[in-house]
């Protein structure tokens, strides 16, 4: 059996009170007790601890050494008792005390930073954690429960069999074909006619980035059937390959365009384009506390993702 620590919150609250007034008159009178009801609680507090906390004076009570370090601490459990208490009054609220968001790496967890702080402008004490998974790994994250809110890529699999999901769809992510202005390919760039055809890519290493998921099926796009790979964990690794002239494939248009204008990438016109990918918010059932609520109001209502992805029905 743990033994009963001698120090209490109540106790602490009286050596505090004593220890900023100077007197046990005054604290005694700020707490609504009897300075003889402090007195007792410091004796009895001295007594199993086996420290001296003030010492007394008939101008002024101060604290020892050992008072002040006892003070220190206890006002850091003051603290925690006080974020603690208005904690759980939040979660009675029916906020969570932690939202867990999986953002497709394809479009990176960076992007809901903005929304993130107007979230925090709210002062919820909800924790927000950030994470990024690929392709079917975002589902399986809903799927196993370590993702209550998901932004992810609608594939093959589409939603996840047994029902209970709300998906609300964001929009649609188009591609470009991109090489590094030194790749083998990069003589294409700009030339009229025909696209690029399968047998001039199928040559030349594709950057792919692996699939996340472990129980449901992987998926991959835009590679050729017999192609070389370099498989990369992440969207900004993927980037960096291909500028790097390690690899060809197809980027997301929205951050092709910059890479484009700079000429760290050229684009190519390809045979047998990648078809655009289309983006929900995901989330269990039923499931959502307020802060999940808010987020998937904030979604809805207004055009967060409006600079990385098209809108339903902006064309």
């Amino acid at each position: 059996m743990t033994p009963r620590p001698a120090l209490s919150l109540d106790a602490i609250y009286v050596v505090d009170a004593i220890a900023r007034h100077g007197s046990f008159a005054k604290a005694a009178a700020e707490l609504n007790k009897v300075p003889s009801a402090l007195s007792y609680t410091v004796n009895q507090l001295e007594c199993e601890l086996g420290v001296k906390l003030f010492e007394r004076s008939k101008s002024q009570t101060r604290l020892t050494p050992a008072g002040h370090d006892l003070l220190g601490e206890g006002r850091r459990l003051l603290q925690l008792a006080a974020a603690a208490e208005r904690r759980l009054g939040r979660i009675a609220a029916g906020w969570e005390s932690e939202l867990c968001i999986v953002v497709d790496t394809l479009l990176g967890a960076q992007r809901l930073l903005p929304a993130l702080t107007d979230f925090y402008a709210l002062a919820s004490g909800a924790r927000v954690r950030l994470a990024e998974e690929a392709l079917e790994g975002c589902w399986e994250a809903l799927v196993e429960g370590r993702a209550d809110l998901i932004i992810a890529g609608l594939g093959a699999g589409g939603i996840p069999s047994g029902g209970g999901y709300a998906v609300l769809p964001l929009g649609t992510v188009a591609f470009d074909f991109a090489v590094a202005p030194g790749h083998p390919l990069a003589d294409y760039a700009g030339v009229s006619g025909s696209p690029l055809p399968e047998s001039e890519v199928l040559p030349h290493r594709a950057v792919i980035i692996a699939d996340s998921s472990r129980a449901r099926p992987a998926r991959t796009y835009g590679l050729l059937a017999g192609q070389e790979t370099l498989t990369v964990p992440n969207m900004t690794a993927k980037l960096e390959a291909q500028r790097a002239g390690l690899g060809v494939g197809f980027v997301p248009r929205f951050l092709a365009k910059p890479e484009f204008e700079r000429g760290t990438l050229l684009r190519l016109e390809v045979q047998q384009p990648r078809p655009e990918a289309h983006f929900v918010l995901a989330h269990r059932s039923r499931e959502l506390g307020q802060a999940g609520l808010w987020f998937a109001g904030r979604l809805r209502r207004e055009p967060l993702l409006e600079e990385w992805i098209a809108q339903p029905g902006s064309g």
